[in-house]
């Protein structure tokens, strides 16, 4: 097959976008969520989330020139369990007391299978790395209020050890660790429009 220039694969890519709107658009933390999950005694799943996070998305005329800015509370973790809110905050793994909050800044989007790759850099506990992010553009639509909102789901992995996220513990018995390295980061943001591209 032919490789397709930008200027086609960019015609493709945004028409194939229902109702796809340009603008600058602020993430609703109420209609949002910035969860994760890890692996726990190498036999079962945790799951957590951030409650208090902020960004901006700008979509651009051009899909692939659009950008994302956002930046969470890491004090704001919930897991569902105090105890181990308590652990996780503490300098054995975020050290929310020194480093309160983490970013996230995207350096490009581009197409790829039957969505989009957004390429960024992540900022946690004072390093930055990249981190690739799987995106679906879920939509955009008018809400009740007069405004209009916009739909995204992202997912992405990171090895916390990347970012000296490295407390951990050996299993009794058997040697494994009882983190995995791995994290999963999952993403489901609504926006709502403030100013039209």
């Amino acid at each position: 097959m032919k490789a397709q220039g930008k200027d086609s694969l960019v015609s493709v890519t945004a028409s194939a976008i229902p109702g796809y709107r340009a603008g600058t658009w602020t993430i609703d933390p109420v209609h949002s969520e910035v969860a994760f999950v890890v692996r726990h005694m190498m036999v079962s799943k945790v799951r957590g989330r951030f409650d208090a996070f902020e960004g901006v998305i700008v979509t651009a005329p051009d899909p692939l020139e659009s950008s994302v800015t956002a930046r969470i509370d890491l004090t704001s973790l919930n897991t569902g369990h105090t105890d181990r809110d308590s652990h996780v905050k503490s300098a054995d793994f975020l050290d929310t007391e020194k480093y309160p909050s983490m970013t996230y800044r995207s350096t490009a989007v581009r197409a790829g299978g039957d969505g989009f790759l957004v390429e960024g850099e992540l900022t946690l506990k004072g390093v930055t790395r990249p981190v690739p992010l799987t995106l679906e553009i879920n939509g955009f639509g008018p809400d009740p209020d007069g405004g209009t909102r916009a739909g995204f789901s992202a997912t992405g992995d990171i090895d916390r050890n990347d970012f000296g996220v490295s407390f951990n513990g050996l299993i009794p018995g058997s040697g494994g660790a009882i983190l995995s390295d791995k994290i999963t980061i999952s993403l489901e943001v609504e926006a709502l429009l403030d100013q039209p591209g």
